[in-house]
Protein backbone atom coordinates (compact mmCIF):
# COMPACT_ATOMS: atom_id res chain seq x y z
CA UNK A 1 0.00 0.00 0.00
CA UNK A 2 2.57 2.61 1.04
CA UNK A 3 5.12 1.61 -2.67
CA UNK A 4 4.27 4.74 -4.32
CA UNK A 5 7.14 4.30 -6.52
CA UNK A 6 8.98 1.82 -6.92
CA UNK A 7 13.03 1.78 -8.52
CA UNK A 8 13.13 0.91 -12.71
CA UNK A 9 16.10 -0.07 -14.59
CA UNK A 10 15.97 2.86 -16.83
CA UNK A 11 14.16 5.78 -17.88
CA UNK A 12 12.46 5.29 -21.07
CA UNK A 13 11.67 9.01 -22.10
CA UNK A 14 13.68 11.06 -20.22
CA UNK A 15 12.36 13.97 -21.74
CA UNK A 16 8.76 13.10 -20.13
CA UNK A 17 10.65 13.90 -16.18
CA UNK A 18 12.67 16.42 -17.32
CA UNK A 19 10.46 18.93 -19.77
CA UNK A 20 9.85 21.63 -20.25
CA UNK A 21 12.47 22.98 -18.03
CA UNK A 22 10.51 26.11 -17.28
CA UNK A 23 11.21 28.12 -13.97
CA UNK A 24 13.52 25.76 -12.16
CA UNK A 25 13.97 27.89 -9.09
CA UNK A 26 10.49 28.56 -8.95
CA UNK A 27 9.80 25.05 -8.79
CA UNK A 28 12.30 24.74 -6.03
CA UNK A 29 10.59 27.37 -4.10
CA UNK A 30 7.19 25.90 -4.92
CA UNK A 31 8.90 22.49 -2.63
CA UNK A 32 9.49 24.92 0.52
CA UNK A 33 6.91 24.02 2.95
CA UNK A 34 6.30 26.74 5.65
CA UNK A 35 5.66 25.95 9.33
CA UNK A 36 4.20 28.67 11.35
CA UNK A 37 5.51 28.40 15.00
CA UNK A 38 4.23 31.46 16.29
CA UNK A 39 4.04 35.49 15.35
CA UNK A 40 4.13 38.97 18.06
CA UNK A 41 2.75 42.19 17.04
CA UNK A 42 4.90 44.71 19.19
CA UNK A 43 4.14 48.37 20.18
CA UNK A 44 7.28 49.86 21.68
CA UNK A 45 8.52 53.54 23.38
CA UNK A 46 11.54 54.89 23.68
CA UNK A 47 13.50 53.70 25.83
CA UNK A 48 13.46 49.61 25.13
CA UNK A 49 15.23 46.88 24.60
CA UNK A 50 14.42 43.20 23.49
CA UNK A 51 16.52 39.69 24.12
CA UNK A 52 15.18 37.08 21.41
CA UNK A 53 16.61 33.95 22.49
CA UNK A 54 18.27 31.84 18.91
CA UNK A 55 15.84 28.53 18.36
CA UNK A 56 17.64 25.79 16.26
CA UNK A 57 16.19 24.94 12.71
CA UNK A 58 13.89 28.09 12.42
CA UNK A 59 13.88 31.28 10.88
CA UNK A 60 12.74 34.06 11.85
CA UNK A 61 11.53 37.55 10.57
CA UNK A 62 10.68 41.14 11.53
CA UNK A 63 9.33 43.61 9.89
CA UNK A 64 9.50 46.89 11.06
CA UNK A 65 5.75 48.46 10.45
CA UNK A 66 6.35 52.29 12.10
CA UNK A 67 8.93 53.81 13.49
CA UNK A 68 12.77 52.35 13.51
CA UNK A 69 15.12 50.72 15.87
CA UNK A 70 18.75 48.48 15.75
CA UNK A 71 19.04 44.83 15.23
CA UNK A 72 21.60 42.92 16.24
CA UNK A 73 21.85 39.34 15.24
CA UNK A 74 23.59 36.74 16.68
CA UNK A 75 27.33 37.81 17.18
CA UNK A 76 26.92 40.43 14.31
CA UNK A 77 27.64 44.35 14.54
CA UNK A 78 24.45 45.84 14.87
CA UNK A 79 22.63 47.66 12.17
CA UNK A 80 19.79 49.91 12.17
CA UNK A 81 15.82 48.85 10.43
CA UNK A 82 12.96 51.51 9.77
CA UNK A 83 9.82 51.62 8.81
CA UNK A 84 9.28 49.32 5.40
CA UNK A 85 12.44 47.73 6.55
CA UNK A 86 11.84 43.42 6.35
CA UNK A 87 15.02 41.13 7.88
CA UNK A 88 14.83 37.59 7.32
CA UNK A 89 17.45 35.59 10.27
CA UNK A 90 17.84 32.46 8.26
CA UNK A 91 20.20 30.58 10.82
CA UNK A 92 18.21 30.88 14.25
CA UNK A 93 20.78 32.91 15.79
CA UNK A 94 20.05 35.08 18.94
CA UNK A 95 17.85 38.77 18.08
CA UNK A 96 18.37 41.55 19.96
CA UNK A 97 16.09 44.64 19.13
CA UNK A 98 16.38 48.18 21.27
CA UNK A 99 15.72 51.65 20.26
CA UNK A 100 19.29 52.61 20.53
CA UNK A 101 22.62 51.07 21.23
CA UNK A 102 22.48 52.15 25.16
CA UNK A 103 18.80 50.92 26.36
CA UNK A 104 19.18 47.61 28.44
CA UNK A 105 17.91 44.67 26.94
CA UNK A 106 14.84 42.43 28.71
CA UNK A 107 14.08 38.86 28.00
CA UNK A 108 11.07 37.44 27.26
CA UNK A 109 9.97 36.22 30.96
CA UNK A 110 10.14 39.02 32.16
CA UNK A 111 7.95 41.30 29.24
CA UNK A 112 4.53 42.06 29.53
CA UNK A 113 3.85 39.67 26.51
CA UNK A 114 0.21 39.20 26.12
CA UNK A 115 -1.26 35.44 24.75
CA UNK A 116 -3.85 36.31 21.83
CA UNK A 117 -3.95 32.35 20.58
CA UNK A 118 -1.76 29.50 20.61
CA UNK A 119 0.17 31.09 17.82
CA UNK A 120 -0.15 35.19 18.17
CA UNK A 121 1.35 37.56 20.81
CA UNK A 122 1.25 40.83 21.23
CA UNK A 123 3.51 43.12 23.14
CA UNK A 124 3.48 46.53 24.55
CA UNK A 125 5.74 48.59 26.68
CA UNK A 126 8.92 51.14 26.79
CA UNK A 127 9.72 54.69 28.36
CA UNK A 128 6.50 56.50 26.54
CA UNK A 129 8.98 58.09 23.98
CA UNK A 130 8.87 57.38 20.21
CA UNK A 131 7.43 54.53 19.08
CA UNK A 132 7.93 51.30 16.74
CA UNK A 133 6.05 48.43 16.03
CA UNK A 134 7.27 45.61 14.78
CA UNK A 135 5.42 42.30 13.78
CA UNK A 136 8.53 39.79 14.59
CA UNK A 137 7.64 35.80 13.62
CA UNK A 138 9.38 32.56 13.52
CA UNK A 139 9.11 29.84 10.46
CA UNK A 140 9.91 26.61 9.74
CA UNK A 141 10.97 25.38 6.23
CA UNK A 142 10.00 21.53 6.22
CA UNK A 143 10.76 19.82 2.99
CA UNK A 144 14.17 18.01 1.51
CA UNK A 145 15.03 21.69 -0.22
CA UNK A 146 14.51 22.96 3.06
CA UNK A 147 17.85 21.94 4.19
CA UNK A 148 20.03 22.25 1.17
CA UNK A 149 18.76 25.34 0.66
CA UNK A 150 19.48 26.96 3.97
CA UNK A 151 23.11 25.79 3.69
CA UNK A 152 23.56 28.44 0.80
CA UNK A 153 21.42 31.35 2.51
CA UNK A 154 23.00 34.01 4.14
CA UNK A 155 22.76 34.29 8.21
CA UNK A 156 20.69 38.17 7.31
CA UNK A 157 18.54 39.05 4.28
CA UNK A 158 17.47 42.87 4.44
CA UNK A 159 14.65 43.92 1.65
CA UNK A 160 13.28 47.92 2.25
CA UNK A 161 10.10 47.20 0.46
CA UNK A 162 8.97 50.81 1.13
CA UNK A 163 11.14 52.42 -1.66
CA UNK A 164 9.93 50.38 -4.31
CA UNK A 165 6.88 51.50 -6.84
CA UNK A 166 3.75 52.28 -5.05
CA UNK A 167 2.05 49.40 -6.47
CA UNK A 168 4.48 46.64 -5.47
CA UNK A 169 2.33 43.44 -4.09
CA UNK A 170 4.95 42.61 -1.66
CA UNK A 171 4.61 46.53 -0.13
CA UNK A 172 0.87 46.12 -0.05
CA UNK A 173 1.17 42.78 1.66
CA UNK A 174 3.40 43.76 4.46
CA UNK A 175 0.57 46.87 5.39
CA UNK A 176 -2.26 44.19 5.10
CA UNK A 177 -0.84 42.56 7.56
CA UNK A 178 -0.02 45.30 9.58
CA UNK A 179 -3.38 46.28 9.72
CA UNK A 180 -4.44 42.72 10.15
CA UNK A 181 -2.16 43.06 13.53
CA UNK A 182 -3.30 46.25 14.86
CA UNK A 183 -7.10 45.33 14.13
CA UNK A 184 -6.82 41.74 15.18
CA UNK A 185 -10.31 40.96 13.69
CA UNK A 186 -11.83 37.31 13.27
CA UNK A 187 -9.44 35.15 11.09
CA UNK A 188 -6.85 37.73 11.54
CA UNK A 189 -4.19 35.09 13.10
CA UNK A 190 -5.07 32.70 9.91
CA UNK A 191 -4.16 35.92 7.10
CA UNK A 192 -1.08 36.81 9.06
CA UNK A 193 0.40 33.32 9.35
CA UNK A 194 -0.60 32.52 5.69
CA UNK A 195 0.46 35.91 4.53
CA UNK A 196 3.64 36.13 6.47
CA UNK A 197 5.06 33.05 4.48
CA UNK A 198 4.37 34.33 0.98
CA UNK A 199 6.59 37.32 2.59
CA UNK A 200 9.46 35.15 3.66
CA UNK A 201 9.13 32.96 0.40
CA UNK A 202 9.66 36.00 -1.62
CA UNK A 203 12.94 37.36 0.67
CA UNK A 204 14.37 33.92 -0.41
CA UNK A 205 13.10 34.40 -3.89
CA UNK A 206 14.80 37.92 -4.00
CA UNK A 207 17.88 36.71 -2.63
CA UNK A 208 18.46 33.77 -5.49
CA UNK A 209 16.85 36.00 -8.12
CA UNK A 210 19.73 38.95 -7.28
CA UNK A 211 22.20 38.23 -4.79
CA UNK A 212 25.61 37.41 -6.55
CA UNK A 213 26.60 34.63 -4.16
CA UNK A 214 23.17 33.22 -4.90
CA UNK A 215 24.79 31.77 -7.94
CA UNK A 216 26.52 28.34 -6.10
CA UNK A 217 25.92 25.20 -5.42
CA UNK A 218 22.78 23.73 -6.51
CA UNK A 219 21.27 27.15 -6.93
CA UNK A 220 23.71 27.70 -9.90
CA UNK A 221 23.14 24.12 -11.16
CA UNK A 222 19.43 24.75 -11.44
CA UNK A 223 19.90 27.42 -13.83
CA UNK A 224 22.61 26.13 -16.13
CA UNK A 225 20.23 24.77 -19.22
CA UNK A 226 21.91 21.20 -19.45
CA UNK A 227 22.58 20.63 -15.76
CA UNK A 228 19.25 22.33 -14.38
CA UNK A 229 17.30 19.86 -16.36
CA UNK A 230 19.26 16.78 -14.24
CA UNK A 231 18.77 18.32 -11.21
CA UNK A 232 14.79 18.71 -12.12
CA UNK A 233 14.40 15.41 -12.99
CA UNK A 234 16.04 14.19 -9.82
CA UNK A 235 13.55 15.99 -7.76
CA UNK A 236 10.14 15.22 -9.71
CA UNK A 237 11.57 11.08 -9.67
CA UNK A 238 13.58 10.59 -6.88
CA UNK A 239 12.88 6.75 -6.86
CA UNK A 240 14.31 6.10 -10.39
CA UNK A 241 17.32 3.90 -10.33
CA UNK A 242 19.07 7.02 -12.04
CA UNK A 243 22.59 6.33 -13.70
CA UNK A 244 25.20 8.47 -15.18
CA UNK A 245 23.86 7.29 -18.07
CA UNK A 246 20.13 8.16 -17.70
CA UNK A 247 21.05 11.38 -16.59
CA UNK A 248 23.48 12.53 -19.12
CA UNK A 249 20.81 11.33 -21.71
CA UNK A 250 18.10 14.04 -19.69
CA UNK A 251 21.02 16.73 -19.43
CA UNK A 252 21.57 15.92 -23.49
CA UNK A 253 25.51 15.65 -22.78
CA UNK A 254 28.24 12.48 -23.25
CA UNK A 255 28.29 10.95 -19.95
CA UNK A 256 31.64 12.26 -19.33
CA UNK A 257 30.92 15.77 -19.83
CA UNK A 258 27.72 15.37 -17.78
CA UNK A 259 29.32 13.52 -14.84
CA UNK A 260 32.66 16.46 -14.84
CA UNK A 261 30.18 19.31 -14.94
CA UNK A 262 27.55 18.47 -12.49
CA UNK A 263 30.61 17.95 -10.08
CA UNK A 264 31.40 20.85 -10.89
CA UNK A 265 28.46 22.76 -10.47
CA UNK A 266 26.80 21.35 -7.26
CA UNK A 267 29.65 20.09 -5.68
CA UNK A 268 28.96 16.40 -5.97
CA UNK A 269 29.06 13.77 -7.75
CA UNK A 270 25.12 13.30 -9.57
CA UNK A 271 24.61 9.63 -7.69
CA UNK A 272 25.52 11.26 -4.64
CA UNK A 273 23.24 14.54 -5.27
CA UNK A 274 20.52 11.84 -5.80
CA UNK A 275 21.52 10.16 -2.41
CA UNK A 276 21.52 12.78 -0.54
CA UNK A 277 18.25 14.02 -2.30
CA UNK A 278 16.63 10.64 -1.12
CA UNK A 279 18.11 10.97 2.80
CA UNK A 280 16.28 14.24 2.67
CA UNK A 281 12.66 13.46 1.49
CA UNK A 282 13.30 10.64 3.95
CA UNK A 283 14.07 12.53 6.91
CA UNK A 284 10.74 14.54 6.31
CA UNK A 285 8.49 11.60 6.20
CA UNK A 286 10.34 10.18 9.05
CA UNK A 287 9.23 13.35 11.36
CA UNK A 288 5.77 13.98 9.49
CA UNK A 289 4.61 10.47 8.93
CA UNK A 290 4.00 7.43 10.71
CA UNK A 291 5.06 5.38 7.28
CA UNK A 292 7.05 2.44 8.00
CA UNK A 293 10.46 2.63 7.45
CA UNK A 294 10.61 -0.15 4.88
CA UNK A 295 7.85 1.86 3.39
CA UNK A 296 9.80 4.88 2.93
CA UNK A 297 12.83 3.38 1.72
CA UNK A 298 10.69 1.45 -1.46
CA UNK A 299 9.17 4.75 -2.32
CA UNK A 300 12.27 6.27 -2.69
CA UNK A 301 13.51 3.10 -5.18
CA UNK A 302 15.00 1.10 -2.33
CA UNK A 303 14.97 -2.29 -2.91
CA UNK A 304 17.06 -3.03 0.46
CA UNK A 305 16.08 -1.72 3.62
CA UNK A 306 19.49 -2.32 5.22
CA UNK A 307 20.81 -0.58 1.58
CA UNK A 308 18.81 2.32 2.61
CA UNK A 309 19.85 2.69 6.58
CA UNK A 310 23.13 2.86 5.33
CA UNK A 311 22.51 5.51 2.99
CA UNK A 312 20.81 7.28 6.06
CA UNK A 313 23.44 7.01 8.46
CA UNK A 314 25.97 8.22 5.30
CA UNK A 315 24.02 11.00 5.34
CA UNK A 316 22.82 12.05 8.86
CA UNK A 317 25.05 9.99 11.14
CA UNK A 318 22.22 8.70 12.67
CA UNK A 319 20.14 5.51 11.79
CA UNK A 320 16.52 6.40 10.47
CA UNK A 321 14.74 4.81 13.37
CA UNK A 322 16.86 7.61 15.67
CA UNK A 323 15.39 10.21 13.66
CA UNK A 324 11.76 9.43 14.43
CA UNK A 325 12.41 8.33 18.14
CA UNK A 326 11.25 12.12 19.53
CA UNK A 327 7.92 11.94 17.84
CA UNK A 328 7.20 8.13 18.73
CA UNK A 329 8.22 9.20 22.71
CA UNK A 330 5.09 11.91 22.24
CA UNK A 331 2.46 9.59 21.67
Amino acid sequence: MYMMMTATPHVPNPDAIAQPLGDPLGEILHLLKLTGTFYCQSRLTAPWGVAIPGFENVMSFAVIIGGRCWMTVGGGDPFQVEKGNLVLMTKGAELNLRSDLNAPLLTLDVLPIRKVTELYETLEFGGGGEETSIMYGIVRLDHAASGLLMQLLPEVLKIDTWTEDAGSWLQGTLQFIAREARELRPGGETVITRLADVVVIEAIRRWINTAPEANKGWLKAARDPQIGRAVLAIHRAPAVSWTLETLADVAGMSRSAFSARFTELVGMPAIEYLTVWRMHLARARLLETNQPIAAISASLGYQSEPAFNRAFKRVFHVPPGQVRKPRAAKI
